[in-house]
């Protein structure tokens, strides 16, 4: 493996920890520097896709709303692996995600364990997400007792 590679491995893992640090944070707007303008972005539940948005002016709004909804965001990077080739890469990384919502006065903890796999263009200089596929595999929720 050259050291090149090695770079752009590190480069893309960086990248997919500031999409869930900014996302945490509710940065929307610095997280959707992180794909290209073009970006596409799917979610499948259940195997069932419930939203599929292409172009980050759409999905900042998404975003947004979504995290208009949401108390406190929690996520837990795992395991990250890419594929390198030239300037396109693709990846595959697993995620952690708590959500804590407000329900009839009480907060809802809500967790997901989350498949990603994404396509990357390397473009001005830095990686980006250009397609991002997330399968919400595992989806608990209950009330918080504190």
């Amino acid at each position: 493996m050259t050291l090149e590679i090695l770079k752009a491995k590190e480069e893309l893992r960086n990248l997919i920890d500031a999409y869930a640090y900014l996302g945490d944070e509710k940065k929307i707007s610095e997280q959707m520097g992180l794909f290209t303008k073009d970006a596409t972005y799917t979610v499948y539940m259940n195997g069932v896709v419930i939203a599929n948005t292409t172009g980050t002016d759409v999905l900042e709004k998404e975003f947004s709303g979504h995290a208009s909804q949401v108390k406190t965001y929690f996520t837990l990077n795992g395991q990250h692996t890419a594929k390198i080739n030239g300037d396109t890469a693709t990846g595959i990384s697993f995620s952690q995600l708590k959500m804590i919502r407000e329900n009839e006065g009480k907060d809802v903890i809500t967790d997901y364990s989350v498949k990603y796999e994404d396509k990357y263009v390397f473009q001005d200089g830095r990686w980006l997400i250009k397609e991002r596929v997330g399968y919400f595999l595992i989806i608990e929720a209950r009330a918080l007792s504190n």
